[in-house]
């Protein structure tokens, strides 16, 4: 049985009237992380790669640099904890008043502020990306998305470069998604100066702000960017493409790395 999904009993309704059927619902469970052995923060998720999700969370926060600094790892799936020792100070005494309650699914939570991701450096990068590489990624993206045309109710999110997909994370939070992504990439220390993130869900300034955090030049979405996001992007050096659809895209800032 997939730990991602359940069986539930439904009523379908259409013209021809009610009939009762077993429809796929994708499972939303709390994720509680641990960081030094304090209660830090839950994030209602899917429960799959939590451990990944736990560390990319923590590095999207600023919490930690990269993977070398978790001293342990422990991931209690099945009662919904992930324990992260560090071997620093305990920052969730710290961070107390500093939550902000984001635009994503579950009603996300993050420590940074939009106004200090202004102070970071624009990500410089050489990369460029064609228009037919962009639409073939979300190609790809959607073609990864199992667990979407099963379900209907997920997000999806990979990390490529122009002509590939190297990860592809899965969560009913489009944060989520992304987290994982980045977790995995941690874990596995790959570069992201030269890679691309794209995206199922739409692009608000929290998920601008993390990829610009990471050094992501390039952003892609299905679908729409908010105008905060747009003025971060140009502020922060991100090429940011939405709308990706069919045979078409937009891009809304940092054109010079579409190429015909």
């Amino acid at each position: 049985m997939d730990e991602r999904v359940r069986e539930k009993e439904i009523s379908r309704v259409d013209d021809k009237g009610a009939r009762d059927i077993s429809d796929a619902v994708v499972v939303e469970a709390p994720l509680t992380i641990y960081l030094n052995g304090q209660e830090f923060v839950t994030l209602l998720c899917t429960p799959e790669l939590t451990d990944m999700l736990a560390v990319g969370f923590l590095r999207s926060e600023g919490i930690i640099g990269d993977f070398s600094e978790i001293k342990t790892l422990k991931d209690d799936r099945e009662n919904g904890f992930v324990f992260v020792e560090t071997g620093g100070e305990k920052l969730a005494e710290k961070l107390y008043g500093k939550r902000t309650i984001t635009s994503g699914c579950g009603k996300g939570t993050v420590f940074f502020s939009v106004l200090d991701s202004l102070k970071s450096k624009p990500v410089s990068s050489p990369l460029t990306v064609t228009y037919k590489q962009v639409l073939e990624l979300m190609g790809g993206l959607q073609e990864n998305a199992d667990l979407f045309r099963l379900t209907g109710g997920i997000h999806s999110a990979a990390l490529c470069i122009p002509d590939k997909i190297l990860y592809f994370c899965e969560d009913i939070g489009r944060h989520n998604a992304v987290d994982k992504i980045l977790g995995l990439c941690l874990k596995e220390n790959v570069p992201l100066n030269d890679k691309i993130l794209v995206t199922s869900g739409r692009i608000s300034s929290e998920i601008l702000v993390k990829t610009a955090k990471i050094g992501i030049p390039i952003l892609v979405s299905r679908s729409a960017p908010t105008t905060l996001s747009i003025e971060l992007a140009e502020k922060l050096g991100i090429t940011l493409i939405g709308f990706v659809r069919g045979r078409r895209f937009n891009v809304y800032s940092g054109t010079d790395r579409v190429i015909s």
